[in-house]
């Protein structure tokens, strides 16, 4: 595919192969999910599975990709079904428009799937989908929490058991703890301590869950590749 001869130049056509045969799915297309989607994407993943209940609403705009004031009240699933095509018109492209919770979790597991990357908000859909991936042995790799943050520096892709500062990956720490979870649970985490805003809202920029996506579309694109970026836990 001409398209992906930059890429190509440093994977190799074999690995460009790969990439078209994997099927990845994204739980949440926000900040962190946005980015990951339009860069795996790009790389010329083959089939993707987007999954979200949301529509566009004015204040995503600082730090969703595919958002702008023309697809405000939108289903994201639907603007992003459009965006893919646009950017690779081969690529499958699987929408589940829905809230996931325990309750229906079966839902995005009808497809094959190689990869997972959790973008999602809610933390007790994040511990049911890692519960999910170790049990069906589905490669993945969770975010943590991006907002009150300044500096994706401090961004890196490690074990949730080496984490620190972050609450969210507090909470999944003790999951893995107490369920007695061996798999290593990869996560795109941030050891700056978030800013307290006085608020109920958490504020975002657009860098910081940019980054954190971008981190976990790497972390997924070179696991198929079979080499290691910078950050990956050795």
């Amino acid at each position: 595919m001409k398209q992906l001869e930059r890429l190509s130049l440093i994977i190799g056509n074999e690995n460009i192969k790969k990439l078209n045969k994997t099927t990845v799915l994204i739980l949440g297309l926000g900040g962190v999910g946005s980015f990951a989607l339009e860069s795996i994407v790009r790389c010329g993943i083959g089939k993707v599975i987007i999954v979200d209940k949301d529509v566009i609403d004015i204040t995503n705009l600082n730090r969703q990709l595919m958002t702008n004031h023309d697809n405000i009240g939108r289903y994201k699933t639907d603007v992003w079904e459009e965006r893919i095509k646009k950017i690779n018109p081969s690529c499958n492209v699987i929408k589940i428009t829905d809230f996931i919770n325990s309750n229906n979790i079966e839902l995005i597991f009808k497809e094959k799937i190689d990869y997972v990357i959790d973008a999602c908000d809610s933390i007790a859909t994040k511990k049911e989908l890692i519960r999910q991936c170790v049990k069906r042995k589905i490669k993945f790799i969770s975010s943590m929490g991006m907002g009150n943050k300044l500096d994706p520096t401090k961004i890196k892709i490690i074990d949730v058991r080496k984490t620190s500062y972050d609450p969210i990956a507090k909470v999944i720490r003790k999951m893995v703890k107490d369920e007695k979870i061996k798999e290593k649970v990869m996560v795109v985490c941030s050891d700056e301590k978030p800013i307290n805003n006085k608020g109920k809202v958490i504020g975002s920029t657009t860098f910081v869950p940019g980054v954190a996506g971008l981190f976990c579309a790497s972390y997924v694109i070179n696991d198929i590749i079979k080499k290691d970026c910078d950050n990956n836990e050795k």
